[in-house]
């Protein structure tokens, strides 16, 4: 099949992610004249092909603000024929003298949906994501090869500066799919996904999944996807499945409502895994109340629970190990996000310092408004902020940071308020206190994180010595985003020592193969 999936061109979700954002930046690239170097004919639409549910329709949302351009996403199998390239209706025209009757289309809404986010957005680039590409209804299927050839929808070209992005899958993840011709093929960039546990788990590091679901798959990979056809139909598990019910469990947990093997099947659709996980679920509780991770983490195991988790079975160890990996980095990511906090709010502040800098001096306290000036500044990031939303170009993340600074300058300023202040330089002088109060809460919270981790080598030393259980911690923590921004900023002596001697170990072993392997030539 011409585009069935060819293990040897693969990349993961994270690769194919990068090669897309590089595409991006090529056919934006313009010349001296304002003009694209490489030309619209030439921009070839990308063809993302892989199984459902590993990430295409999310990468093409953290692509689009990552490269500050527009997006407009459909799915195509939602289209009907009309909707896709307009409707028809009659023109009167003159050819060669006489008059005719002539057959026009009224504008796509695909296309018109991209005009109206340009006029919504301002942004007059963007990307044009249309899913599910090969599974097009027969009527539709001729008018999607043109598309794809020709970048038109009926008689309605894409905009200029609008990048083609297509996602579909595989033959045999869909019988539904078409093939597309070589004609078609040769005018398209192709680009083969596969799942990858490994970049999944970077992403749900990054976004805060559920420390049972990422448990759980580091013990059984195997389970992160997997699609099965049997005489009961399709059984299947998926990252979109796991990521889904990572985040019901978060909203379970809160609510104090119990995740069981059913609710667990509405969305990992395979029995035995699902069965599998509603096991892992419970012990992953009653090992979380156990062992008391939080006491663990202030320095204060009990012996017995220190002699229970050391001769437990290999499963228990791990989790326990799990828990406290996820209570560790639960504080390394607050920690990162205070830095951004502080970070963002310092140039605020910076702002601030100009504005007061540049103001003329008055000993006149009804001349000096500090309070209204960081006002202003406050009202500005909520502006940006409602832009950057509008266009689509903000995360939950960003919009969180901006939303809580624009809320601290109005604290700030509320607080100047309270007390005379005889100029704008003072007013600064006080933000300049307020900011430090700050940054002395980080620092405690820094050194609080480092007290746990310290507790955490306390608990692992006791129970694990230098055993794989603590190799296991350490490369963790050598991988994990928010642990390795707080290694590089906070020294922790036993960390770089068990860290060294792993990588001596670790090379020494790479060592002893390939001495093996050139004794074997």
């Amino acid at each position: 099949m011409l585009i069935r999936m060819n293990s040897e061109t693969e990349m993961n979700i994270k690769r194919a992610k990068e090669e897309i954002k590089n595409c991006i930046e090529a056919y934006r690239l313009k010349d001296g004249h304002g003009e694209y170097v490489l030309p619209a004919v030439r921009q070839r639409p990308v063809l993302l092909m892989g199984p459902p549910g590993i990430g295409k329709t999310q990468i093409m949302e953290q692509i689009a603000r990552e490269c500050q351009v527009g997006l407009v996403s459909y799915t195509i199998t939602h289209h009907t024929r009309q909707s896709a390239i307009g409707l028809p209706y009659i023109v009167e025209k003159e050819y060669g003298g006489r008059p005719c009757s002539v057959t026009e289309y009224t504008m796509s809404e695909i296309v018109a949906a991209i005009y109206d986010k340009m006029e919504e957005t301002g942004l007059r680039e963007g990307i044009l994501f249309i899913d599910e590409i090969n599974c097009v209804s027969e009527t539709l299927a001729p008018m999607m090869l043109q598309f794809l050839q020709n970048k038109t929808f009926g008689s309605h070209r894409i905009p200029g500066g609008w990048i083609i992005v297509t996602a579909g899958n595989p033959p045999e993840y869909n019988k539904s799919v078409r093939e597309f011709d070589i004609a078609t093929l040769d005018r398209i960039k192709k680009i083969d996904v596969e799942a990858d546990y490994a970049v999944w788990k970077e992403y749900a590091v990054m976004t805060d999944i559920h420390p049972a679901v990422t448990a759980y798959l580091e013990a059984r990979p195997e389970h992160f996807y997997k699609i099965e056809t049997t005489v009961d139909g399709k059984r299947f598990a998926t990252p979109r499945g796991w990521e889904d019910l990572a985040r019901f469990l978060e909203i379970y947990e809160k609510l104090g409502k119990t995740v069981d093997r059913d609710v667990i099947y509405q969305y990992i659709e395979h029995p035995g895994i699902a069965k599998d996980f509603a096991n892992y679920l419970e012990l992953y509780g009653k090992y979380k109340t156990d062992y008391q991770i939080e006491r663990i983490l202030s320095g204060k195991p009990d012996g017995e629970m220190i002699r229970r988790v050391a001769a437990a079975s290999f499963d228990e160890r791990f989790s326990v190990l799990s828990l406290i990996l996820a209570h560790l980095n639960g504080k390394f990511r607050e920690i990162w996000m205070k830095e951004q906090y502080l970070g963002l709010l310092k140039e605020e502040l910076e702002k601030f310092r100009q504005m007061t800098t540049e103001a003329p001096r008055t000993e006149n306290p009804d001349g000096a408004d500090p309070a209204g000036l960081l006002k202003e500044l406050a009202a500005g990031m909520n502006s940006r902020l409602e832009k950057k939303r509008t266009a689509g170009l903000t995360g939950k993340k960003e919009e969180y940071l901006m939303r809580d600074v624009s809320e601290k300058l109005e604290d700030y300023a509320l607080a100047m308020e309270k007390e005379p202040l005889s100029s704008l330089q003072d007013g600064f002088l006080k933000a300049r206190e307020l900011f430090a109060a700050e940054v002395s809460e980080y620092e405690s919270l820094s050194e609080e994180a480092l007290r746990m981790l310290e507790h955490g080598f306390d608990f692992m030393e006791a129970a694990f010595s230098a055993g794989q259980e603590m190799v296991i911690f350490v490369t963790e923590l050598n991988t994990n985003y928010y642990s390795v921004n707080f290694l590089r900023e906070n020294r922790c002596e036993r960390y770089y020592e068990y860290n060294k001697n792993l990588l001596f170990e670790d090379r020494e072993k790479q060592l002893f193969n390939a001495l093996q392997r050139t004794a074997e030539l």
